[in-house]
């Protein structure tokens, strides 16, 4: 059973980050420009200016221990093995950087496995980050000679499981009492990564914040839309209470409202407390501790707002390792 991350660099030195950049960003499924025109835009423009900024971020939340991602990764795979016993081998892999995916694919040619379940730890499905570790793992397999009984985990945002290890970690901070807004941000896409779900057709003509149907089941930002309107709901908030947003834009033309602009909103309408939740990502990393967990909270702070407070991931909490063995276990049946 293989359970696959995005990725972390070797260490948070600059040449380590710009080669954990440079395999992430030339992917693509990620940036999906012609070939000639990602090299040049990636390797020449993206990766020699944003390597520096991103090692520094990288500096100040390393351990001795690695990186949060991988700090939390390995816990939540030891506990999980011990959780779900011998029948399955547990391997956690990253589909940029190490431990490699495309190695231990290698390895397991050779070892002939008679069934194989991959576990992509993204809870929606995106192109860019579920299907490209899909696609990694159909490209290399369909190479083999004896192909196994594969199983893919495509999504997991509307497992009850799911929903109820991220509902136990946000209640612990009484989001109704102690906040006058929660956000719930989810890692932004280009907005034709989600047209593209639909035929080309856009969101807003898909109804894709209402709704998740057949006709938009691919689509991203549904599937956000849906996880927040599950998490609503068993932690009580009304509509009034809590807003979608999208991090990490790149450019205006991502998927929107973006966070920074709709935390410096509230603060303009008064609002004075802010409970973040995250749940796009199963495992503290960058993006929730220094984006959210500092940048943000600045932002906020400055705009007069008193308190940003960043529910923390789900990492390798007890109940998120025993909800992934029930999703597991159905996956496998």
């Amino acid at each position: 059973m293989l359970l696959i991350n995005m990725g972390t660099p070797q260490s948070p030195k600059t040449g380590d980050v710009r080669s954990y950049l440079s395999e992430f960003l030339n992917d693509a499924r990620v940036i999906d420009l012609p070939w000639l025109g990602r090299k040049m835009l990636v390797n020449l423009i993206i990766v020699p200016f944003r390597a520096p900024k991103s090692a520094r971020h990288y500096q100040e939340l390393w351990s001795d221990e690695g990186s949060p991602l991988m700090i939390h990764s390995v816990a939540f795979k030891e506990k999980l093995q011990k959780v779900i016993g011998t029948d399955f081998k547990l391997e956690m892999l990253m589909r940029y950087g190490k431990p490699s995916l495309k190695k231990m694919l290698k390895k397991l040619e050779s070892q002939n496995p008679e069934k194989l379940l991959i576990v992509p730890m993204y809870p929606q499905y995106a192109s860019s980050t579920t299907g490209s570790a899909i696609e990694l793992v159909m490209n290399k397999i369909r190479k083999w000679k004896q192909i196994p009984d594969l199983k893919i985990l495509h999504h997991f945002h509307d497992h009850p499981a799911f929903i109820g290890a991220m509902t136990e970690q946000v209640k612990a901070h009484h989001p109704n009492e102690n906040y006058d807004h929660v956000v719930m941000s989810y890692h932004g896409l280009p907005q034709h990564h989600t047209h593209e779900a639909h035929q080309g057709i856009d969101c807003e003509s898909m109804s894709c914040r209402e709704k998740r149907d057949e006709k938009n089941k691919f689509c991203y930002l549904a599937s956000c839309y849906e996880t927040s309107r599950l998490l609503a709901e068993k932690l009580s908030l009304s509509k009034e209470k809590y807003t979608v947003s999208f991090q990490s834009r790149m450019s205006d033309k991502w998927t929107k409202p973006f966070t920074e602009k709709l935390v410096l909103e509230l603060a303009g309408k008064g609002v004075k407390k802010i409970l973040v939740i995250s749940p796009a990502f199963v495992a503290d990393c960058l993006e929730t501790t220094n984006e959210l967990g500092v940048e943000l909270r600045d932002t906020f702070l400055k705009a007069g707002g008193e308190e940003l407070k960043v529910v923390e991931s789900l990492n390798d909490q007890a109940k998120w390792v025993d909800e992934m063995a029930v999703i597991l276990r159905d996956l496998a049946k």
